[in-house]
């Protein structure tokens, strides 16, 4: 597969039918193994370890020298049979310490400096909030969210310890300065025949996905919530036509294309649009229009993937795409109606 590590990330997912950090993943694996982990390999190969455990020796050395990765490998040849990832996990990372500890320290340090935040997306209308800190910052943070639902446990048994400690967690992050009421901020999008109570299709929260009708309505009902218009059209469910004759995408457009994708259009990218550039399918030095057709939202990763060589997307009309790939595999994405086609008024919806 040639091409930089991007385009052939991207392929393997689309392949493969994988997140792009998967698809990193599986190659960065694939590469260590091969071309520095020889005995790690021969006990993959011979069945002594899966690709999980082997994953195990491969980050840990991801940033060593080859020399050092040839110690470690060596060190590790003997401790990998017959023991639990975490287990081979703690000798790697001893092996790494011992055979370079200057380097260890200058990764520590860059690392922490890594620190970071990450949302992950979860089913029945939960999600995972994670933070990425220097192991002593998060043990205290995590010892003053407990000592604080105990002390609420103590006079509330209605809630479990762990429902205090991430109520306190919610707190603490959503309220203003460090104290006041929560002010959420988020982008939901909803057929009004829903918000109304009239249907109980599901609604899209931006970046999660699809949220059911009695979700929406609760968030609704908050008195500090905000709403724009958004016009369809019934026979399609798609928001309706919006065009400009320009290089740079007007707002209004740019507002339209962002409520209509509402996540990145690149397929198995679910970047919520609010945060992802509006550009050109075809792009402007190619004859390409200014118009909802050829207009889409992308995040900043795939929007640099479509100058990698190889890469080529054609519109479909509104918003929608086919992808081809340097392997010459083709994608079809399209963004998905803002609610289900309506050919005909049904029994059960309000008068216009």
């Amino acid at each position: 597969m040639g091409g930089s590590r991007r385009s052939a990330t991207e392929e393997v997912a689309l392949r493969f039918s994988v997140s792009r950090n998967r698809a990193f993943l599986l190659l960065e694996i694939s590469c260590a193994l091969v071309s520095r982990l020889p005995n790690t390999l021969a006990a993959l190969d011979k069945g002594e370890i899966d690709l999980f455990k082997a994953s195990k020796v491969t980050q840990l050395t991801r940033d060593v020298s080859d020399e050092v990765a040839a110690q470690v490998d060596e060190f590790m040849a003997k401790r990998l049979a017959e023991r639990d990832p975490a287990a081979i996990r703690g000798s790697v990372n001893y092996a790494v310490q011992k055979f370079d500890p200057d380097g260890y320290r200058e990764r520590a340090a860059k690392k922490r400096a890594l620190r970071r935040v990450s949302l992950k997306h979860e089913d029945e209308t939960m999600s995972t909030l994670s933070g990425h800190l220097p192991a002593e910052v998060a043990g205290s943070i995590y010892a003053s969210m407990s000592r604080a639902a105990q002390s609420r446990r103590r006079t509330d048994k209605s809630r479990t310890l762990d429902q205090h400690r991430a109520d306190v967690f919610a707190e603490r992050l959503l309220a203003e300065n460090g104290r006041g009421k929560p002010r959420p901020h988020i982008h939901v999008y909803v057929d009004l025949l829903t918000l109304t109570g009239a249907r109980k299709d599901p609604a899209f929260l931006a970046g999660y996905g699809p949220i059911p009708d009695w979700l929406v309505r609760e968030i609704a009902s908050n008195p500090k919530s905000t709403w724009s218009r958004l016009i369809t059209d019934p026979a399609t469910g798609q928001v309706l036509e919006a065009g400009a004759e320009t290089y740079r995408f007007p707002a209004s457009l740019a507002r339209l294309i962002k409520a209509r994708d509402r996540e990145c259009t690149h397929p198995g990218c679910h970047r919520p649009a609010e945060f992802s550039e509006i550009d050109h399918i075809i792009g402007w030095a190619r004859d390409g229009r200014t118009n909802h057709h050829n207009g889409h939202g992308y995040c900043k990763i795939h929007n640099l993937l479509k100058e990698e060589p190889g890469w080529s997307a054609e519109p479909t009309g509104n918003g929608g795409m086919i992808i081809t790939t340097p392997s010459g595999h083709s994608y079809t994405t399209a963004p998905e109606p803002l609610h289900e086609p309506r050919t005909e008024p049904e029994e059960d919806e309000p008068a216009a």
